[in-house]
């Protein structure tokens, strides 16, 4: 018997979900080893141009399967495989799609984590008669004494927090989870690795790319998904921001995202960006880096963390992209399910489509969808699933 109970852990075939079983195995626990498929490389092309590159292309690859798999050896605890393929194309890959086609850039590992890993998770964990999960992600969790409520916050190394990317997880996932690297910076877990007898696994580089497109050509991607795409979007209007005229023709909006300076094919002089992205009439604004400036953005599909709503408006720090440093904004909630976030000072290339996590210190305090901001037409679906007409 166990000193804490029966923890499932995921395990990728990284290093970090690796030392995320030991540490755990160490405490007491008794470990359930699961690697989720999530995806087939043959059906998307882009995996052999990818394995050109590196060794690792992803966490579904056999290679990665049989690392996990040795690590459970290793430790001498069972370790399982679940195929989730098709949830996965449903929540993720499909959103991944629409987005685009409605001219936003999505966040694919928000929605992984949120509709796709925690519940696949907590689903297996209940058969296997597992009280908790656990994953290697770079962010702690702990439970508000006086509200109650679980509250995830950043992890200790700031190179490598992943709280941005957890907003979305509910109240009742979160009181059983752990996150054991959340107060190890990433040296000190690559070198727990090799303590642990895991040298295999220890100096893996870790994956940047959408786990779904290795190769990391999301046009292509969306050309072999999409029938016909290009044929229907390409030709479209490049129309300089300040002026409202036509300074050139595109390869079809989907293909660009905004604050995109590289592959305009726009010869000015001076660099342009992409401003702003017209899925309905397929025009791409270009303009000035200063022009890719705003201040105000609406966010819903909403998840509150440390509260359960906004009274009043509220200071917070507001956080619009994975690797952006973040500021502070005034929080203004209207209605259950949107934000309108004024920054104090102007953000670059906000983005609909994308994150915004709003932080108290260092615990998430809500966090929801960019559906609009000051620059861009507001959203025409709340629940931003519907397709636009190409």
């Amino acid at each position: 018997m166990s000193r804490h109970g029966r923890v499932l852990v995921a395990m990728s075939g990284g290093v970090d979900s690796s030392v995320c079983a030991a540490l755990l195995r160490e405490e007491g626990y008794e470990i359930v080893g699961i690697t989720m498929k999530t995806w087939d490389y043959a059906t998307t092309g882009g995996a052999a141009e990818a394995k050109k590159r590196t060794k690792e292309v992803g966490c579904c690859t056999l290679e990665s399967m049989n690392d996990a798999r040795s690590v459970a050896v290793r430790m001498d605890f069972p370790h399982f495989v679940v195929d989730i393929r098709q949830e996965f194309g449903d929540w993720v890959v499909d959103r991944f799609t629409t987005d685009y086609l409605a001219g936003r850039t999505p966040n694919p590992c928000v929605l992984c984590n949120t509709h796709i890993k925690w519940a696949a998770l907590l689903q297996r964990a209940d058969a296997l008669g597992c009280e908790h999960i656990a994953t290697g992600h770079y962010a702690r969790v702990r439970t508000d004494l006086q509200s109650g409520r679980h509250v995830v916050s950043r992890g200790r190394d700031r190179n490598k927090d992943q709280s941005y990317a957890l907003w979305g997880i509910e109240q009742e996932h979160l009181a059983r989870s752990i996150f054991p690297l959340g107060e190890y910076t990433k040296p000190a877990i690559r070198s727990m690795a090799t303590e642990f007898g895991l040298e295999h696994v220890a100096d893996k580089p870790d994956s940047y790319e959408i786990c779904f497109i290795p190769d990391n050509d999301y046009r292509g991607f969306l050309k072999r998904r999409v029938d016909g795409l290009e044929e229907k979007v390409e030709g479209g209007a490049f129309v300089m921001e300040a002026t409202r005229k036509i300074v050139g023709r595109h390869q079809g909006y989907p293909f660009y995202t905004i604050g995109q300076r590289r592959g305009l094919d726009l010869a000015f002089g001076e660099p342009v960006y992409v401003t702003r992205i017209d899925a309905m009439t397929n025009t791409v604004y270009v303009g000035a880096k200063e022009e890719l400036d705003g201040q105000t953005l609406v966010a819903r599909q909403l998840n509150f963390g440390k509260v359960a709503g906004l009274k009043y408006e509220t200071l917070a720090f507001g956080q619009i992209r994975y690797k952006d440093p973040g500021a502070s904004c005034l929080v203004r909630q209207r209605g259950k399910d949107e934000l309108e976030v004024v920054f104090e000072e102007p953000r670059s290339a906000i983005t609909p489509g994308q994150s915004l996590v709003l932080y108290d210190g260092d615990d998430v305090l809500a966090g929801g969808w960019i559906a609009s901001t000051d620059k861009s037409a507001p959203a025409e679906s709340e629940d931003f699933i519907a397709l636009p007409t190409l």
